[in-house]
């Protein structure tokens, strides 16, 4: 694997964590336990069939926690603490072979974005949630899923178009984060205020 498509797989591995972690493996599994890619060394665990297994059964779980407002916000709470290390540790073992430090920084860098993508997800699918027909939540979800497959084929057979794509999606993530935020923020007055308005006093008799 040569240094451009190695650098690519870095960032699509940390990038596709922080979207859907359990597709992101079962994706690098399949396609090194199919012949269609070599993985790297610290990577030829993802396609181990008990992985792969365990990889697709979590991913049908949240396939369908994600399609259900609400639940998939609290799924993106309890992932925080699972898809941002999984991201670090992808990216350091795509970049297995080279020098420790080297690693390190893939690690580093890896765990950044998974972590920026994953923020940026779950930040997004608060604000599709207060949409109140389930559609927008299904196709944004699906969107993702696609957009994992998508993303990591593209990495792997097209590695230039891939970095170029990663760097247009950080600039775009920095834009968004502002917005989102300020957006949080009103979904969240909405429910303070919906929880703490007082029921209006019965009038008193001969009123």
């Amino acid at each position: 694997m040569d240094i451009t498509t190695a650098i690519a797989l870095t960032l699509g591995a940390a990038w596709a964590s922080g979207i859907n972690l359990y597709a992101a493996c079962f994706m690098l599994g399949f396609m090194g336990a199919t012949g269609s890619m070599e993985l790297p060394p610290d990577l030829q665990v993802l396609q181990n069939p008990m992985v792969m297994i365990a990889a697709g059964f979590m991913y049908v779980c949240e396939f369908f926690a994600d399609k259900v407002p609400g639940v998939d916000t609290g799924w993106d709470a309890i992932h925080t603490f699972v898809r941002i290390p999984a991201g670090a540790v992808l990216a350091a073992g795509a970049m297995s072979g080279v020098a420790p430090e080297m690693q390190l920084v893939a690690g580093l860098l890896g765990g950044t974005l998974a972590a920026g993508t994953h923020f940026t997800k779950a930040g997004g699918r608060v604000l599709v949630n207060t949409s109140p027909e389930p559609f927008s939540n299904w196709g944004v979800s699906l969107t993702e899923d696609l957009a994992v497959v998508a993303g990591l084929w593209t990495a792997l057979h097209h590695p230039l178009i891939f970095i170029g794509l990663i760097v247009l999606f950080v600039a775009l993530m920095i834009w968004l984060w502002p917005k989102l935020w300020r957006g949080i923020k009103r979904v969240a007055a909405r429910i303070r205020q919906l929880f703490s308005s007082e029921k209006p006093e019965a009038p008193g008799p001969g009123v």
